[in-house]
């Protein structure tokens, strides 16, 4: 009853939707960097919406599964394989004893998701299985770090079922030229109309710097007039102006206190964007209204929660 990892690639973690409740002592929530493909990779499967998944980033992943079950794969496209025939993400597939998985660089994107009905048995700590690598939790032997060659993660048998592909109009385009919705945060005010201006209306660059915590970004500098400030919670998508101006977006993985002061907040379905944005990718902020980033939000929850209540 086990999926054995042949080769993890650069990065492979496993990720259910977080570790909740626990910044005050400094523990990150962790969680899929695209929530929307991992929401809808358990959706394929009937899966209750928090049922742990791989999060597979940048490819050259493989693996090889030793009892019947069905999969699904979503998010980035990463060239994948089965036994050797292409297949597609954003579908569900059947799974015989000894076929294998694999998947290559990715084409668009950066992080693929894959899911196995009933998902995959991982021993939580702290009310969570999310792999956090700098906190050292979670994952496969709840120490933080990520999956390894001849690791076997369990899961249980089941029989066919019939297979699904997500409607069109739900599948994102992977795209290097994004523009993200901003929520003006309390710390807007906070920053001249000059340079509130200049960030809305400058194209910033994705650099090399990003990970699981933060996306660092270059291009138009922007000040704020004061910096000096006493550390504070943060949330994700958090957009951080440290002082020599080039915003820093906060991720699933950020620290939780912080002292730069921030500008705005990226929406969560722009953040789920933003994580599957290569380095050398193009930004472009506007602003979106705090109510209707909120309704928008609630209904995709709602919509994806349905399905695991009446599993």
């Amino acid at each position: 009853m086990t999926l054995r990892i042949l080769e993890p690639g650069p990065l492979s973690l496993i990720q259910d939707l977080g570790r909740f409740g626990y910044q005050n002592i400094g523990v990150s929530p962790g969680g899929p960097m695209d929530e929307h493909a991992f929401s809808w990779a358990n959706r394929l499967l009937d899966n209750p919406l928090n049922d742990p998944q791989i999060e597979i980033n940048l490819g050259s992943f493989h693996c090889e599964f030793q009892l019947p079950t069905t999969i699904a794969i979503t998010g980035a496209n990463m060239s994948a394989e089965l036994n050797g025939v292409a297949i597609q993400p954003w579908q569900s597939y059947s799974i015989q004893t000894g076929d294998q998985l694999s998947f290559k660089g990715a084409r668009s994107g950066v992080r693929a998701y894959l899911a196995v009905r009933g998902g995959l048995d991982i021993p939580e700590i702290l009310g969570s299985c999310a792999t956090v690598v700098r906190d050292q939790l979670g994952g496969l032997h709840r120490d933080g770090k990520q999956l390894c060659a001849g690791d076997c993660l369990h899961y249980p048998v089941s029989k066919p079922v019939l297979t699904k592909q997500v409607p069109d109009e739900f599948i994102p385009e992977y795209c290097q030229d994004i523009t993200l919705e901003v929520i003006p945060g309390y710390q807007y005010e906070w920053f001249g109309r000059q340079e509130r201006q200049r960030f809305f209306n400058s194209v910033y660059c994705v650099t090399p710097q990003i990970d699981r915590m933060g996306y660092r970004l270059s291009g138009e500098a922007i000040q704020c007039q004061r910096q000096n400030l006493v550390s504070e919670g943060i949330a994700p998508g958090a957009i951080q102006i440290p002082a020599d101006g080039q915003p820093i977006i906060l991720m699933r993985d950020r620290q939780t206190m912080g002292g730069y002061p921030k500008i705005g907040c990226v929406t969560a379905g722009s953040l789920n964007k933003l994580a599957q944005c290569q380095p050398g990718g193009t930004i472009r902020f506007v602003k979106k209204d705090l109510y209707k980033a909120e309704a928008g939000y609630r209904v995709e929850k709602q919509f994806f929660c349905g399905i695991s209540h009446s599993a």
